[in-house]
């Protein structure tokens, strides 16, 4: 999101993670903006049960726990690494000073919080319907319109059962049944145990894996 040279100019060092690493924690303070170098961090919240729920994924090139960069507050979930990972760290007050100077990446952070915002309105409306085959197929064809979680080549769903669940509120063994149940109307092919958006053919992104 940011140009590395530039974090690194103002003033950002590497961190590494080793999978299932926390980054930070719900409730934390805000010391650092992250910037994912490589691999991927999921932003969790648990309940009494430590059930996680899954706010997002974070890949390459993206940033995560921004909102006490922004509000002043505590870290509103908990970020842990999904693979062997590295991000770029920015202390927060040399984060603040890069805003001023550079308006445009300001902008560029207001449309992200605004996406992210219009997600979550989007999925706790579907959610409200308690209707799982209806939060799934408009979740697959929300991430599908986007190109979110959604190889743009092959159309496969980038996520796991378990991660659609996260997201979702719904137990593993709905989901399954609930994609077995698309994939039987046609909403989505399963191959190899892998899911994929309507028709597809072969695919050359080595980030897919397809």
């Amino acid at each position: 999101m940011i140009d590395t040279n530039l974090l690194l100019a103002k003033g950002a060092s590497y961190k590494s993670l080793i999978p299932e690493e926390v980054l930070f924690e719900e409730g934390d303070s805000c010391e650092f903006y992250y910037q994912i170098v490589r691999g991927q961090i999921r932003w969790v919240n648990f309940n009494k049960e430590e059930d996680e729920y899954l706010q997002t994924l974070v890949e390459k090139g993206e940033s995560i726990g921004e909102l006490p960069l922004f509000d002043g507050g505590l870290y509103a979930a908990t970020a842990i690494a999904n693979k062997v990972s590295q991000v770029l760290r920015l202390p927060k007050e040399a984060f603040h000073q890069l805003l001023i100077d550079n308006p445009e990446i300001h902008f560029s952070f207001s449309k992200l919080l605004t996406q992210r915002l219009r997600f979550k309105f989007f999925l706790l409306k579907e959610i409200a319907n308690n209707n799982p085959e209806k939060i799934i197929s408009s979740l697959l064809t929300y991430l599908y319109d986007k190109k979110d979680h959604v190889c743009s080549t092959c159309s496969r769903v980038m996520l796991t059962r378990k991660q659609i669940a996260g997201m979702t509120g719904l137990r593993v063994e709905t989901v399954i049944r609930v994609m077995r149940h698309l994939n039987d109307k046609g909403v989505i092919q399963i191959r190899k145990r892998k899911a994929y958006y309507g028709n597809s053919a072969g695919c050359d992104n080595k980030r897919c894996g397809a």
